[in-house]
């Protein structure tokens, strides 16, 4: 982060309350596959203060759910928080109590590299709504949301939560995915990730000592899939400059991330597949994608019928432009608040 960059983030900070950060330990959870752990920790921050009704029951929540890779204090940016928490914003900290978990995997959360490595459990999406529900319901007292959003794997978490828990919440937005089985080229772009790590014999069974070399190949494949081709030939319009810019994306995830960690956090999408159960859905919901996400294609045309089978349901793609940010775009809320707009004002 620059000077200039730190300065605007701590003018947009003054404008909402300070995030808290805390543990939630589930005891005993049994994860999907079998699997087990005597003590799950589920890290998450919030922002704001829960309000109540008469009947103790808590009024003004709201969760966000964070994508592959992520965590919940990944929201904290000028163009995103900056652009919704604010005072007099869609979602101001002074109105709604902002829930944003870290899932499992994934930062404070428990996972692969807090010791048991390719031990650790082999946890699913399943897991990781079930383990956010019981944050909210054990941990938080929170019954019911005012709104569910998410980005990338958050937004495939928000089809499930929608269908699994249909009266938990009033609407649903999921960003950056789709309601349907992981297959295709997005299918393949994920074994590239997890074969480039697993296939890799420094990797050692998950018993490495050093990153494997495995890791830089599987962030290759992530460079793709969040890639940018307008945006990034107008940063980088000469091959000097786009090689600078790739070696500084190598070295910035890299630098971030555990194979181990990533291993799972892709393999966690196997089985995950919303399509058979969307007329389950009975709140409101906007999905929102971008025409430039090499992640959810426009041409498959799969969220526009799928939305059809959704009682309340709308679909929205962006067009490319300047502004969009290929499967990032999720992350840009001055893009899409609009439609989060809509969906907030529905009855």
């Amino acid at each position: 982060m620059t000077n200039q960059d730190a300065t605007q983030h701590s003018e947009w900070m003054k404008n909402i309350s300070t995030p808290v950060e805390r543990d939630f330990v589930i005891p005993d959870f049994t994860f999907t596959t079998g699997e087990h752990l005597d003590e799950l920790r589920l890290h998450y921050t919030t922002l704001g203060s829960p309000e109540q009704d008469d009947q103790g029951r808590v009024t003004n929540a709201v969760m966000i759910l964070h994508g592959t890779g992520g965590t919940g204090k990944g929201f904290f940016t000028e163009h995103f928080a900056g652009e919704l928490f604010c005072p007099g914003q869609l979602l101001d900290a002074r109105k709604y109590y902002l829930v944003f978990p870290d899932g499992i995997g994934h930062g404070g959360s428990s996972k692969p590299s807090n010791g048991l490595k390719a031990h650790f459990p082999r946890y699913t999406y399943a897991d990781m709504i079930r383990a956010q529900h019981l944050l909210l319901t054990e941990g938080l007292g929170v019954e019911h949301l005012k709104l569910i959003m998410g980005t990338s794997m958050g937004g495939m978490h928000c089809w499930m939560w929608a269908e699994t828990y249909p009266n938990f919440m009033d609407a649903v937005m999921p960003l950056a995915s789709l309601p349907a089985a992981i297959a295709g080229r997005n299918r393949m772009m994920r074994r590239m990730v997890i074969d480039s790590i697993r296939l890799d014999p420094a990797w050692k069974g998950g018993d490495y000592e050093v990153q494997p070399k495995g890791l830089t190949s599987a962030v290759y494949t992530l460079i793709f899939m969040v890639s940018v081709p307008l945006a990034w030939h107008k940063q980088a319009p000469t091959r000097d400059q786009a090689d600078d810019l790739f070696d500084y994306l190598v070295k910035d995830y890299t630098s971030k991330m555990d194979a181990n960690d990533m291993l799972y956090q892709f393999g966690a999408s196997r089985d995950y597949d919303p399509a058979p159960y969307l007329e389950w859905i009975e709140t409101r919901l906007t999905a929102v994608n971008s025409a430039d996400d090499a992640v959810n294609p426009p041409e498959l045309g799969i969220l526009e019928e799928a939305v059809k089978r959704v009682k309340r349901g709308r679909a929205v793609v962006l067009p490319v432009s300047e502004r969009t940010m290929g499967h990032r775009t999720h992350s840009y809320p001055a893009l899409w608040k609009e439609h989060l707009a809509e969906l907030l004002e529905e009855r």
